[in-house]
């Protein structure tokens, strides 16, 4: 069969008549896509979860010209048409389009966008056909039969889980996976003429929780202005509640006049009654109805609290509460504390209560429609307010990846990742961005942070580098003071990846077209320990809530499936309290059939999964293993004993909504004040030749660089969404804009295209773009540490023509080349929404302290590269980082609070005094007898091992001015980074013992 065609002039004539004509008269269906140009129409557009996946588009001529699409799916691809404007679809009846199959007999799903701010963010009903002919057909399905895609929703998607067609932003074809083919494609239209579309009412709030004795006020809205007057009955209904003795049962009419404006509310009331009875929490559906109306998708539902309960009174101890609450508790509702859906799945939000989920979670971009602080905290409130309508109400915990500042919201402070937090070694700041963090996380309702990674990233090729502190794990170690802010600040944190995800060897991976991410362990069990297991054990001390086990395995198992590092290891000889959460749909990566892996994972210690989408097969599959005796019931209590201890400690069961006194301090000055100084202290000046930084405020100064005016990129992945992207995504401030700031006169031409002459200095910003998990992987897609050409141009060009500095943004070391004609370079990392930060030390606000966190190689060949390895010979050696303030005044002022502590802390005060003196010093506050100052610095350090009374800023203060001796010596580079990890592990006289044998 050829497909019908439509001329141009007649289509025109149609969309003119169905935009004129009443909804009644839309018989003629409207063209969406014609593929009448010899080029893709504009919002076309491939994609997969690879480039091989991701199949090929071209117009052909067969009879007229058509859609062919050549695919060889692995694991997801597909083609979508993004409609740059919204379509109303509602006056039609269905979706259609004309296929030319092969008879493969291969099932393609499709689905069409509604709602939401955009294509990227509408919620998705799916249809499906089977490819049974060889030929050309018609598909015409009505759009009542299109259902919620229950596997996938965008973030930021609406979840109402109505097919409304007022706003509508497209549709997609998802090519089946695992299958390869060709399928020509023709004439996608909305057809026919829309049945009469009902008046559809909503409720002012889904549930309406009331004392005992209370009432509730119910009220009613309509979407449309109704053509005739609207009677609507109302009337309580059949729930846990007892019509006479627990409540007033009460029906009635509520009419809205013809005319009445959509969101027009009307009301009435329900009273409870009350009796001496302790009780959980009973239900008193609200059922409405009439002609030419369609009721909510849920029932509303009002709800007399429990009470009188032993759980319920805070006053009791935690243990108390767990044990009592567990007493009463069905294997349904245990089950549903273990379950954590991604919010976008929810098939309805009255699932929340029907399967009795305990958690819910926002992934990567996954947001309210309206993305805002206010828009979030009402979003979790709305599903939390679901939760009361259970029997026990027991609140749900909200979990999100706020893994640099509440990274998810628009407005939010961005803070560097990890690896620029690390390079602060500045542990108590970094405990303060957790404050700061946890302070906007729980403004907008959500008590769980998916943060900190406390993995030990051993090979830059890694995607998820940037997401840990460093390569060292006495480092990693002391940064795990984040756990301490988040937690202190009433938000749970979760340590992870437990363990040994940065560990993995490169090319070990099974995860798609991922290079090292979800790789594989392969290193011995010492090394284990000693790496990659010490910063957990640092958590645990601080009495982290939560910890995540990585997607990796660990030799030949899983980590999900690891049950003697899980529970043999972590829970039983560290002894972890808290619960074990698992990774993204990571169960499924066990090897078995579905029951196996949840049988496994929860035998292995799991304690809650994140399914995210599947929860109705995981609660099914985890009763059914529970029934057949495979999981015991004392392994689900202790699971959910742990679960509910938590939730209590939060006090979550006294306030479950948002506390949005705090909705003022999302974003605010002061948060992005500590944000700006995370980031000023994250950068590493790695060459300064002839002292040109700090830049003077009145230099002439031209800026290039992809980097430099681009938002999103200095922010990197996780951020707004799961990848990250480029541009101006969010607030905050540029580098451009920092530097614009700082300096009198500013040039910027981001290709180097502008002519150079005229400026003192030249500031090119290069490095990476976004990218998160796996899809930053060295190998994938041709990834390298390569500096793009258009930056390596842009540096040769500037720095062949002026003195420049080259501020590298990434999330790890990449390759330099020829730095000969580079007067300095500073590792920028990945510094969040404050690009002032970076300009500060760069025109001499503050110094330049940071240092490297990360080994930085000479050439990618020698990855993975680390501090202790036997053959060490980087560019720049771990802990490797000039400063621009005077050894001589840093020392002095440590000596002087020194002085005010324990007796320890004075004798190296003392011992500091000696070193201080004016004769061991040059004029710019360089030392000039090293031996005495090494040897005064020696003593102090020893003396500093003993006190009480010291802080890591003094210890650090105390070796910083060895290692300014030593990195001006220019040897060992391999003593000085082994002195950084001795200093991070707490023995100060061996690190200045160490650089002072670099400095000979």
């Amino acid at each position: 069969m050829t497909p019908r065609r439509i001329g141009a002039l007649s289509a025109i004539a149609l969309l003119l008549s169905t935009c004129l004509a009443p909804a009644a008269h839309a018989a003629a269906p409207l063209t969406i896509t014609d593929f009448e140009s010899d080029t893709l129409p504009p919002g076309v557009v491939a994609w997969g979860n690879d480039g091989a996946s991701t199949p090929t588009l071209t117009i052909e001529t067969d009879t007229s010209r058509v859609l062919k699409t050549v695919y060889n799916v692995s694991q997801w691809g597909g083609w979508s048409h993004d409609l740059p404007a919204a379509q109303d679809w509602t006056p039609y009846e269905g979706f259609a389009f004309s296929v030319k199959g092969t008879g493969s007999g291969q099932k393609i799903f499709f689905e069409v966008k509604d709602g939401g701010g955009g294509p990227g963010s509408s919620e998705l009903f799916e249809s499906s056909f089977t490819d049974t002919e060889a030929g050309w057909r018609r598909i015409e399905v009505k759009f009542a039969d299109f259902v919620r895609r229950g596997d996938y929703q965008p973030g930021g998607a609406p979840t109402d889980g109505q097919l409304d067609l007022e706003t509508m932003w497209g549709y997609s074809m998802r090519l089946p996976s695992g299958a390869s083919g060709t399928l020509l494609w023709d004439d996608v239209q909305v057809y026919g003429t829309a049945p009469p579309r009902p008046v559809r009412l909503t409720t002012t709030a889904p549930v309406y929780p009331v004392k005992e004795k209370g009432s509730a006020q119910v009220g009613v809205a309509i979407s449309a202005v109704p053509p005739t007057d609207l009677t609507v009955h109302y009337a309580t209904g059949s729930g846990t509640a007892t019509a006479g003795a627990d409540y007033t049962p009460t029906e009635g009419t509520l009419v809205f006049p013809a005319g009445s404006p959509a969101g027009t509310v009307k009301t009435f009331t329900v009273a409870t009654r009350g009796d001496s009875e302790v009780e959980v929490a009973e239900t008193i559906p609200v059922v409405l109805s009439g002609e030419g109306v369609t009721p909510p998708a849920d029932d509303a539902v009002v709800v007399i609290d429990a009470h009188g309960l032993p759980y319920l009174d805070a006053r009791r101890p935690v243990k108390q509460r767990v044990a009592d609450l567990l007493g009463r508790m069905t294997l349904a509702e245990k089950v549903g504390q273990m379950t954590q859906a991604e919010r976008g799945a929810l098939a309805k939000q009255d699932d929340i209560a029907t399967y009795l989920l305990g958690s819910l979670l926002s992934g990567g971009g996954s947001a309210p429609a309206t993305n805002t602080p206010k828009g979030w905290a009402d979003m979790v409130d709305g599903y939390q307010l679901r939760a009361r309508q259970t029997r026990l109400q027991i609140p749900l915990i909200y979990g999100v990846d706020a893994v640099h500042g509440h990274n998810n919201v628009v407005g939010a402070t961005i803070f560097p990742h990890n690896v620029g937090l690390g390079a602060t070694r500045d542990p108590a700041l970094v405990e303060q961005a957790g404050r700061t963090t946890a302070t906007e996380v729980k403004a907008t309702g959500i008590p769980w942070d998916f943060a900190p990674c406390l993995c030990v990233s051993r090979d830059d090729r890694w995607g998820r580098a940037y997401e840990s502190f460093g390569e060292d794990p006495a480092l990693v170690s002391r940064m795990a003071t984040i756990v301490t802010g988040l937690q202190k600040n009433g938000v749970l944190a979760t340590a992870k990846h437990y363990v040994a995800d940065g560990g993995t060897a490169y090319g070990s991976s099974t995860t798609g077209d991922y290079t090292i991410d979800q790789g594989v362990y392969t290193g011995d069990r010492a090394e284990l320990e000693a790496v990659h297991l010490a910063p957990f054990v640092e958590a645990v001390k601080r009495g982290v809530g939560t910890v995540m086990p990585s997607f990796s395995s660990v030799g030949d198992t899983k980590m999900h499936a690891h049950q003697e590092l899980i529970t043999g290891v972590l829970k039983e000889r560290l002894g972890f309290k808290g619960f074990v959460i698992s990774d993204w749909q990571a169960i499924d990566q066990i090897p078995g059939d579905y029951a196996g892996d949840v049988r496994t994972s929860i035998n292995a210690g799991l304690d809650m999964i994140m399914v995210p989408y599947a929860y109705t097969g995981f609660i099914g599959a985890l009763t059914a293993e529970v029934g057949a005796g495979r999981v015991t019931q004392a392994r689900i209590d202790d699971a959910v004993s742990r679960i509910l201890t938590q939730k209590f400690a939060l006090g979550l069961f006294e306030h479950p909504f948002a506390d949005r006194s705090d909705l003022p301090d999302v974003g605010s000055a002061a948060h992005r004040a500590v944000a700006r100084t995370a980031a000023a202290k994250s950068q590493v000046l790695l060459k300064n030749d002839g002292g040109l930084l700090p830049l003077r405020p009145s230099a002439k100064v031209y800026v290039a660089g992809s980097n430099a005016d681009d938002l999103g990129n200095q922010m990197g992945g996780w951020t707004i969404s799961w990848q990250g992207s480029p541009g101006p995504i969010t607030e905050g401030t540029t580098i451009l804009q920092g530097i614009r700031s700082s300096a009198a006169s500013v040039t910027h031409s981001a290709d180097a295209s502008a002519p150079t002459a005229g400026h003192d200095v030249g500031v090119i910003v290069v490095g990476e773009r976004p990218y998160a998990e796996g899809f930053g992987d060295v190998g994938r897609q041709g990834r390298t540490l390569e500096l793009s050409p258009a930056d390596r141009a842009a540096v040769d060009k500037v720095c062949g023509a002026l003195k420049c500095v080259v501020l590298v943004v990434s999330g790890r070391p990449l390759s330099l080349g020829d730095l000969s004609g580079v007067e300095a370079v500073v590792a920028s990392w990945l510094p969040g929404s404050e690009g002032a930060g970076v300009s500060d030390p760069l025109f001499g606000a503050v110094p330049y302290t940071g240092r490297l966190p990360f080994t930085w190689f000479r050439t990618p060949e020698q990855l993975p590269i680390n501090v202790g390895d036997a053959a060490y010979d980087p560019l720049y050696p771990y802990g490797w980082g000039l400063r621009t303030d005077q050894g001589r005044s840093r020392l002095k002022a440590t000596r002087d609070t020194l002085a005010k502590g324990d007796a320890a802390s004075r004798g190296a005060a003392a011992a500091l005094s000696v070193a201080l003196a004016s004769r061991n010093w040059n004029a710019d506050g360089t030392a000039r007898d090293t031996r005495v100052v090494l040897t005064a610095l020696g003593v102090a350090a020893a003396l500093l091992e003993r006190s009480n009374s010291d802080t890591f800023a003094q210890d650090d203060a105390v070796v910083s001015v060895a290692r300014d001796i030593a990195q001006a010596a220019g040897r060992r580079t391999d003593l000085q980074a082994l002195a950084d990890h001795e200093l991070a592990s707490g023995n100060l006289r061996k690190a200045v013992d160490l650089l002072a044998q670099a400095a000979r």
